[in-house]
């Protein structure tokens, strides 16, 4: 048995869903005998120290969003030399910044939507790529702030004046067609699913997080050349960024000209959401793996060597 820290909550926007997460997963963690700790994680960091004392032997790091995922709380905890589960320092901010991890993914070869980093004081300033695009923060996660500009859509310029989430957005090439993920663990790419919201014309939070809110099918009934590509996406660019333990990349699949379509990654998440509708434990499942199997294997994996 296993003393293990479990950190959720922070103050980022996805406050809410972390808190979830480490929930279910100190939930997951007693049933394999673990001594747990729940932290409800601040910005004081002399109660974090405190809360940490005695030291645990692991940390499961259920932290969501800025300073949970952004390699600010993995920093800490090297600092610490407590071992802790999901990515380290470089490649948690490298992408948790959007721009960043694009500039590193295409290093690689992989494939990505047409998009330009644009100042605040220019959103406004008229469309900086053809309709429809979308616009998204440089560094939030959960689709928080995520706006589909589209073809006569009037609203947008006004929108853009009061532009919240930073100095800057990234503006992208909107890419039609499906809403795909890939779950790795450690060196292996797990499985591809297919995300339909039920109620939105995109992923956004409330499908994501709410019951009902979107169908998982699993696995991805794409073209299984399509369904081959997807894998070696998600496992590329977990390599690319060098995370470590459990990462989903997000992509779209462009079949609107028939299949096999056009992948296209959007973005990685080092530390995805372990609630009950989480995309993740989902593909794990269908791959033999169940939740507090999953959960204690990132424990075991854990450590504190970015």
């Amino acid at each position: 048995m296993s003393r293990v820290a479990v950190l959720k909550g922070g103050w980022s926007v996805e406050r809410a869903v972390s808190l979830v997460s480490g929930r279910e997963c100190a939930k997951a963690l007693r049933a394999l005998g673990h001594e747990v700790i729940e932290i409800d994680v601040t910005r004081d960091l002399a109660a974090l120290a405190a809360a940490l004392t005695p030291r645990p032997d692991a940390i499961f790091n259920a932290l969501h969003g800025k300073g949970g995922e952004d390699g600010t709380i993995q920093g800490v905890l090297e600092l610490l030399r407590i071992p802790y589960t999901h990515s380290g320092v470089i490649a948690s901010a490298l992408a948790m910044h959007k721009p960043s991890a694009k500039a590193v993914f295409a290093a690689a070869g992989l494939p990505l939507a047409e998009s330009r980093v644009v100042p605040r004081s220019e959103l406004a300033g008229g469309d900086v790529l053809p309709r429809p695009f979308v616009v998204k923060p440089l560094d939030e996660g959960s689709s928080v702030g995520v706006r589909i500009v589209r073809p006569g859509d009037n609203r947008w310029m006004e929108e853009a004046r009061h532009w919240q989430f930073g100095d800057a957005a990234l503006v992208e090439a909107y890419v039609p067609g499906r809403e795909i993920t890939v779950a790795v663990m450690g060196e292996r790419a797990l499985g591809v699913l297919e995300i339909r919201p039920r109620n939105a014309e995109m992923y956004d939070y409330d499908a994501k997080y709410a019951p009902g809110g979107s169908d998982h099918l699993m696995p991805a009934p794409i073209h299984p050349a399509a369904y081959d590509e997807a894998l070696s996406i998600g496992l590329s660019a977990h390599r690319a960024l060098h995370c470590r333990g459990v990462s989903r990349s997000d992509l779209r699949y462009d079949d609107t000209g028939g299949e096999p379509g056009r992948m296209v990654l959007l973005e990685l998440n080092t530390q995805p959401g372990m609630t009950p509708t989480s995309l993740v434990p989902d593909i794990a499942r269908h791959a033999g793996i169940d939740f507090t199997t999953l959960v204690g294997w990132m424990v075991e994996n854990a450590s504190c060597d970015s």
